[in-house]
């Protein structure tokens, strides 16, 4: 029996290690870790690569470190969840799906995610959105006038988002929800509580150069600047159409040319955001559809299945739940790209990902990690 958790560990915090200890002492079992790989849900590259964060883990609580494809990484709530969801259940061992949340009753969980597939819920957030309405305000206030404040809490923050997505792409899987209050501070906070502090708020603190040992097991020596790559990102927008922009994820309702216009125009990422966002479009979705178009991720790409786990490391405990898995284990993606299946645009994908985040550092780190890091075996004494 093993214990799945989707996450991003981006960087690994004292928050994470918690999660981690808490879904081992509750079920008593290990933890598979599906984690995000060179970009994340933020639109924007890892804080430091993955071999370096999936190190992390290993060391501080999980098993088992498998990559959750960039196709899913770089999506919406619920393309993360389904994607995750479908690494778990393809590894028999895995009963349980924890997660890290500010609701811990999964019955008001369950509840809210009901909501989302309720057709007055929907046409609610339609009518406030065609006057002008701000998405996820809409999708909180309908959720109460439908549910109740209690269920409207759960969708009014990231994580309970994130939580509710979960439950609903376990439908029928067998895995069982367990969600896990939070510790520490409120997701995105710039405050600190102790040996807590959001993730958010450690990534300034890294890229500001300040010391973050006290909220971290362990400090990545190297770390990302998303800025460093705005002249790349700006470069590949001017050089679309606004019919290549319309194969990316989110993209529509004349989206495309404003995205293009705001391009030829700002002189940043950041500058570009604040062009073209509206009540309509939130900050992260915009973020999400530019790091498609720079990553070449298509809607296409992103609605195709993958098949496929991609193992960063393990423990000995891990390598039992590593047996378990049902679909295609990729140990060498050189091996694995020969083999040339479905699963190669999701692989070269991956791939692409690592060697364009390898740009966002002070001095450019070396492409092609992914065919020369080696699996992280990580022994820990008994």
């Amino acid at each position: 029996m093993a214990t799945a958790i989707i996450c991003e560990f981006n960087p690994f915090h004292n928050g994470h290690a918690y999660l981690l200890a808490e879904a081992k002492r509750l079920t008593n079992e290990p933890n598979l870790v599906i984690m995000s790989g060179s970009f994340t849900q933020r639109g924007e590259a890892a804080v430091c690569d993955k071999f370096t964060r999936a190190g992390t883990a290993l060391r501080h609580g999980a098993d088992l470190v498998v990559e959750l494809p960039t196709a899913y990484a770089v999506a919406n709530a619920e393309r993360f969840a389904k994607g995750g969801v479908r690494i778990a259940k393809s590894f028999s061992e895995v009963h349980t799906l924890a997660f890290g949340c500010e609701t811990e009753d999964p019955e008001i969980l369950r509840t809210a995610a009901e909501a989302l597939r309720s057709e007055r819920v929907n046409a609610l957030v339609a009518a406030e959105m065609r006057g002008g309405g701000y998405y996820p305000r809409a999708l909180e206030e309908a959720v109460r006038t439908v549910c109740g404040s209690e269920v409207a809490a759960a969708v009014s923050s990231p994580n309970n988002i994130l939580a509710v997505e979960y439950i609903r792409a376990l439908g029928g899987t067998g895995i069982r929800p367990l969600p896990i209050k939070r510790k520490g501070v409120a997701h995105d906070s710039g405050k600190t509580d102790g040996g807590f502090a959001s993730a958010s708020h450690i990534r300034s603190l890294l890229r500001s150069g300040e010391d973050c040992s006290a909220f971290m097991p362990e400090v990545p020596v190297h770390v990302t600047r998303p800025e460093l790559l705005d002249r790349a990102v700006l470069y590949r927008l001017r050089s679309m159409t606004a019919e290549e922009l319309r194969m990316f994820p989110d993209v529509g309702e004349g989206l495309e040319n404003r995205i293009l216009d705001a391009a030829g125009r700002a002189g940043s990422v950041e500058e570009l955001l604040t062009m073209v966002k509206t009540k309509r479009y939130t900050h992260a979705r915009l973020r999400r559809i530019i790091a498609c178009a720079f990553l070449g991720l298509t809607e296409e790409l992103q609605t195709a299945p993958s098949d496929y786990a991609r193992i960063l490391g393990f423990t000995d405990e891990g390598e039992k739940i590593l047996r378990s898995c049902m679909c295609k284990n990729v140990t060498s993606v050189a091996k694995a790209l020969r083999e040339n299946d479905e699963n190669t645009p999701h692989l070269r994908l991956d791939i692409r990902a690592g060697d364009l985040a390898s740009l966002a550092y002070d001095e450019i780190m070396p492409s092609n990690l992914d065919y020369c890091t080696r699996i992280i075996r990580e022994n820990r004494e008994k």
